[in-house]
């Protein structure tokens, strides 16, 4: 590393006392020519082109890259990782990465035949210079070092914001810390390199010994005389500051302190207090008087901002002393030289007398037409005069005005004049209406109001609800008023004459009467039109219908509606003829002529069910003797149908009939609809009954001895299987069912099922004790060869039963939850799989089905059983518990912003964690539940976060309370930046604290003491920018041997069009060469 110039004790003791002569940091200024080159003149060439001459080429700099390289040597007594068979990998390696992933520049290491460690550092200059400084923490051993200089001198090495203690850290890669405003000591540490210690310390040293010529004053002056000393419009302390370089800072009026601090130089302080305590001096004995002025006069003597004050002072030298707000007091002192109080009294009087309040008698109930629409009349006076206030105070009959006197006359006329010309022209009255009636007012959405308000050009205030008043207003012109109170008091009393009826009529002559797309009801309300008819809703099931409206008309309506029902009742007689579902359409004929007939003819209305209704009732609806013809003339059509009989065996119908009456239906349909009727199963009736067209019952009875014929043709052959079939349907045709048992074995039966050519009935065997149950025959109908198949593969059927033993506490795991781990083995393996209930205490599971399928459900039983024996030891590691003991002060912590740190070491760990519940006695106490590895991980992890919890310290530091919002910042964001950038936890005291300037930082010692320094940082910058900002004069921009300093040019003229030209606008002609250089066209 390159050296450095050490700053001694001794050298800086000289630099202190002026031995030394100090070496200026200002720069030479710059030379006229290098500040401001030649412009590029134009020589004529052979070709008459002009070649441009080089002049400011060769004054550009050329641009330099931005990215630098420094190499850094650290010895090997110095290295921190010293394991040579390491390099390259190893903390070293991580703590490398780490820098250049924090830092953004690249580190390159290589060792040197002594062993110390090169590391050269690429990029931006300052990415460099914080990986230098990260390496010197880090990869090098540190040292420390104190260095003593004055208390006041400690804000300067920090700087603003400081910005000034970053950059020396940076600039000598050490760790300086400063001690607190409130620590009595003068010794700043710092720790670091050897090299970067001295060169640390000499610049401390150097910033000490350039603030030890500055110096700070206060002097104690009586707050009456500050006016004095500031001047008007702190236009005196603004001079003197500039006069003497120094800072003065007096408190403003606001401030109830005495105290005047001066800062600066020590010639330019002394000056400034000398400039102070004359003015001071020469007005501690000034005159004073007191006059009482009015407390509502006080504003406009203050005036805005203070600005009335500051004006007389300026006129007269006078300081006007007004009472505090919270003062009853009204006395007002002027201080300032005899001669003058007269001239600053009158002042005092005159600006007191310059607003006037006053008021103008104006009814409540005018205040909003005064104020117009949006408030347009007023807006017409107020921009006449814009300074005078007017006031309208909700139920008092006044105006308030307040502005200049020489206003007030003029707007108080127009007001007045506003006043009387609405009351001449506008009226106002009150009408009482029952509260009750207020709505029917109001109307539908405001609509009868509002019709109101516009046809007579009225305001009407209707009370709301809440109120319960009876009164309504009305204001406007007189005749709107009489008109629109005359038509709202009808309105009350018609409501008052009305009534409401509740007529009783039947649900069911509800859509009669309302008719139509309500024809009919629309008729009734155009013959009784004030009289409102309200239905129930039909899901209600209510036969109420209210009727409301003026009394004889509601009595008439309710009349004409009664006559109305009592007609439906007399023609609502009905019957229901019960017709075969298949006949309906013979009933309705072609294209309905039939049923349009019949209606016609007997009056009568007649409903058929829907053709996807089961119902066989034709209802008739009308009066009874209508509704008798009409049910004659439709059982007459059914009548006019053939009826023809079939014997079939009783014991064949079920066959015939089919799954669900299937092949029957098929019949029906395909014979136009005929209806066949089978009699009552076990009456033991062989007739069938087919009933419809000649024609079409012919042929269903042709389909019928058809199929019966086949019938005959069955071999019947009995099994007895034992009792687990389930048989599905088979098509056509089906087999004929029985539960008798099978024919003797001695009959003689022929294939075709006859013997001696007819049907054999064999008479009823005895009972044998070891013959199967009834239940357990199944019969099996058809010819012999298909009837012994069918047995086989019946007799394949047959379930077969196994057991698997399993232990009895997996058995809930096999059931599932709901079942559902059980129905699926069932549903996968085709079986039925049989759990001994829980009382029985049982290892035997039962696996019912075919053998095919017997095996596949074992295996995968057995499968299963592994699984879970697997899951249940899973979960016995899984259980293991572990506790640690963590003070309940830092669970939050552990917990983390949102449980964020807890549930990533949930998640990392694979365990669970629980904390102790608030009415828990051991509240010390963490539980983790897991694997025992991760379970001992996640303890780990927990601790080392405690550890590092328990490494903090908290320390408590003084800042101002009016800067705590700025740090803080809009929602908590400035706070939020400086707990991430520290990794700390800053407390700011709650309102009502005892010390509100009392804020506490907890961190790691180190992490503290930064955010400390970044807080009382930032605690100077904001305190300063209360009490003012510096003002510093500038000497502006300076050059040398500029051409009028020489002698040889006059300086330029900033008003002359030639010497400095205007873009783009035309210059006078003239001989003399243009700076700017030739004219281009």
């Amino acid at each position: 590393m390159s050296s450095v110039a050490v700053l001694t004790q001794e050298s800086f003791n000289e630099h202190r006392s002026g031995l030394v002569a100090e070496q200026a940091g200002d720069e030479e200024a710059p030379a006229y020519k290098d500040a401001f080159p030649p412009l590029p003149e134009k020589a004529a060439s052979p070709e008459g082109t002009q070649e441009p001459v080089n002049a400011w080429t060769s004054k550009i700099r050329p641009l330099k890259s931005s990215v630098i390289t420094q190499v850094f040597h650290v010895p090997l007594e110095e290295r921190k990782y010293k394991d040579i068979n390491q390099f390259g990998e190893g903390d070293q390696a991580k703590v490398c990465v780490d820098i250049m992933h924090k830092t953004g520049a690249h580190l390159e290491l290589s060792m040197a035949k002594d062993q110390g460690l090169s590391i050269m550092v690429s990029g931006k200059l300052d990415a460099v210079m914080k990986a230098r400084k990260e390496i010197v923490s880090r990869l090098q051993t540190q040292a420390s070092a104190t260095v003593a200089i004055p208390k006041e001198h400690h804000r300067f090495v920090i700087g603003k914001n400081g910005e000034k203690l970053q950059e020396l850290e940076l600039k000598t890669a050490t760790k300086i810390q400063i001690p607190r405003p409130d620590d009595p000591s003068n010794h700043i540490k710092i720790s670091g390199t050897k090299e970067g210690l001295e060169k640390a310390k000499h610049e401390i040293l150097l910033i000490s010994a350039e603030q030890d010529k500055r110096a700070v004053e206060r002097v104690n002056i009586d707050k009456v005389f500050h006016p004095f000393i500031t001047g008007a419009y702190n236009k005196l302390v603004a001079d003197m500051m500039q006069e003497t370089g120094a800072r003065i800072n007096v408190p403003p009026p606001s401030v109830n302190k005495t105290e005047i601090v001066i800062t600066g130089e020590k010639e330019q302080v002394a000056l400034a207090v000398a400039m102070i305590k004359k003015i001071y001096e020469g007005k501690k004995n000034a005159t004073t008087i007191a006059v009482e002025v009015k407390k509502s006069q006080h504003k406009y003597v203050i005036g805005p901002k203070g600005n009335t004050l500051q004006e007389i002072l300026e006129k007269t030298g006078v300081s006007v002393e007004i009472p505090p707000p919270d003062s009853n007091s009204e006395t007002v002192i002027l201080r300032g030289e005899p001669d003058r109080l007269g001239q600053a009294l009158t002042e005092v009087y005159a600006k007191a007398n310059s607003y006037t309040v006053s008021s103008v008698v104006a009814p409540s109930w005018l205040h909003r037409f005064i104020i117009g629409k949006k408030g347009q009349n007023l807006a017409k006076i107020t921009q006449q005069m814009p300074k005078v206030h007017i006031e309208f105070t909700e139920g008092e009959d006044k105006i308030t005005l307040e502005g200049p006197t020489k206003d007030m006359q003029m707007v108080q006329s127009q007001m007045e004049a506003i006043v009387t010309d609405l009351v001449s022209r506008m009226d106002y009255m009150e009408i009482s209406v029952d509260p009750r009636f207020h709505r029917h007012l109001i109307g539908k959405g405001g609509a009868n109001i509002n019709r109101i308000k516009d046809l007579h050009k009225v305001s009407v205030r209707i009370p709301p609800d809440n109120e319960k008043s009876h009164l309504i207003r009305i204001e406007g012109d007189p005749q709107g008023v009489q008109e629109a109170s005359k038509e709202l008091l009808e309105l009350a009393s018609r409501m008052e004459n009305e009534r409401t009826k509740d007529l009783i009529i039947e649900q069911r002559f509800h859509r009669a009467i309302i008719g139509q797309k309500g024809e009919k009801i629309k008729d009734v309300r155009d013959k009784f039109p004030e009289v409102i008819i309200n239905f129930p809703d039909p899901a209600a099931k209510s036969d109420i219908v209210q009727l409301r409206g003026p009394r004889n008309e509601v009595e008439k309506c309710s009349k004409f509606m009664a006559k109305m029902v009592a007609d439906m009742v007399e023609n609502g007689f009905f019957l229901s003829v019960p017709i075969f579902k298949q006949f309906h359409k013979n009933i309705i004929g072609k294209g309905g002529a039939n049923i349009k007939k019949i209606r016609e003819e007997t009056n009568t209305r007649i409903d058929l069910p829907a053709e996807n209704s089961n119902s066989e009732m034709i209802v008739i609806t009308g009066k009874k003797e209508n509704c008798e013809a009409a049910r004659i003339r439709i059982l007459s059509i059914q009548k006019e149908l053939v009826k023809m009989e079939v014997s079939i065996p009783s014991k064949l119908h079920n066959s015939l009939i089919g799954s669900k009456g299937r092949f029957v239906r098929s019949i029906m349909e395909e014979c136009g609809g005929v209806h066949i009727h089978f009699p009552t199963e076990g009456s033991g009736i062989d007739t069938v009954t087919i009933r419809g067209p000649a024609e079409e019952v012919e042929k269903a009875k042709k389909q019928l001895e058809g199929f019966f014929f086949f019938l005959k043709q069955v071999f019947q052959i009995s099994t007895v299987p034992t009792a687990w079939f389930i048989l599905s349907n088979q098509p056509f045709p089906p087999p004929p069912l029985s539960s008798s048992p099978a024919p003797p074995a001695e009959a003689a039966v022929q294939e075709n099922g006859e013997a001696n050519g007819e049907m054999v009935e064999e008479p009823a065997a005895p009972v044998d004790p070891t013959a199967p149950k009834k239940c357990d025959v199944i019969v099996l109908s058809g010819r012999k060869e298909r009837c012994e198949a069918a047995v086989e593969a019946l007799k394949a059927l047959v379930p077969v039963t196994t057991e698997v033993e399993v232990p009895f506490e997996l058995h809930r795991y096999i059931i599932g939850q709901k079942g559902s781990g059980i129905r699926k083995m069932m549903d996968e393996f085709e079986v039925n799989i049989q759990v001994p209930a829980p009382e029985l205490q049982s290892d035997i599971i039962s696996i019912t089905g075919l053998a095919n399928h017997l095996d596949r459900a074992k295996e995968g039983l057995l499968e299963r059983v592994k699984e879970l024996t697997a899951e249940q030891e899973d979960r016995s590691l899984r259980s293991f518990k572990l506790t640690i003991t963590v003070d309940p002060k830092y669970h939050p912590k552990i917990i983390g912003r949102k449980g964020a740190k807890i549930t990533n070491i949930r998640t990392e760990h694979d365990v669970n964690i629980q904390f102790p519940d608030k009415n828990d006695d051991n509240q010390d106490q963490i539980t983790i539940t897991g694997y025992e590895h991760k379970a001992t991980a996640a303890r780990d992890a927990i601790q080392a976060i405690v550890d590092e919890l328990e490494e903090m310290i908290s320390e408590d530091i003084t800042l101002d309370a009016r800067v705590h919002a700025r740090i803080i910042g809009a929602r908590g964001k400035g706070i939020r930046k400086i707990m991430d950038e520290f990794k700390v936890d800053l407390r700011f005291p709650q309102p009502g604290a005892a010390d509100p300037n009392q804020v506490f930082v907890t961190g790691r010692p180190e992490l503290v003491d930064e955010a400390i320094d970044h807080l009382l940082n930032l605690e100077e910058e904001y305190v300063s920018t209360l009490g003012g900002r510096e003002r510093g004069s500038s000497k502006g921009f300076v050059v040398r041997e500029a051409p009028w300093q020489t002698g040889s040019e006059k300086a330029p003229d900033m008003s002359s069009s030639e010497d400095f030209p205007s873009f783009g606008a035309p210059v006078a002609a003239t001989n003399k060469a243009s700076p700017w250089g030739p004219k281009r066209f």
